[in-house]
């Protein structure tokens, strides 16, 4: 599915498919093809994660370092919710955290970094067979 946003002056999700993620930065677009973690700053970080059975609180522990106002966690091709110890270090921060499937968070990313919100999406890439 394309999503083609209004022109942005942050990195923006411009496409989603099966097993990838294409994003648009300083004029350039690059398909991803691995778990990541996209911020409305400018971050662009590998999320080493597969499979959503593999998840641990460490990987919701890097996020509350960049101290954004928002994580979007995209679970994949379907809605799943990581289990609520996993989240203790966001929540100490204050941090909020919206679970959706990869692609509404791929939308719902692009509308909150439009609107210069400090937003981050940490999107479940699963490898398409």
């Amino acid at each position: 599915m394309k999503l083609q946003p209004d022109k942005f002056d942050v990195q923006s999700i411009l496409g989603y498919g099966p097993g990838w993620v294409g994003l648009g930065r300083n004029g350039v677009g690059e398909k991803i093809e691995r778990s990541v973690i996209i911020g409305s700053r400018g971050e662009l970080i590998d999320w080493h994660c597969t499979r959503f059975e593999d998840f641990g609180a460490e990987h919701f522990d890097q996020l509350a370092g960049y101290s954004p106002e928002l994580v979007l966690f995209g679970s994949g091709t379907r809605l799943r919710f990581p289990p609520p110890a996993f989240l203790r270090s966001l929540m100490a921060k204050r941090i909020g955290l919206e679970t959706m499937d990869t692609l509404a968070a791929c939308r719902t990313y692009n509308i909150l970094a439009g609107e210069g919100r400090h937003v981050m999406a940490a999107l479940l890439i699963e490898p398409s067979n």
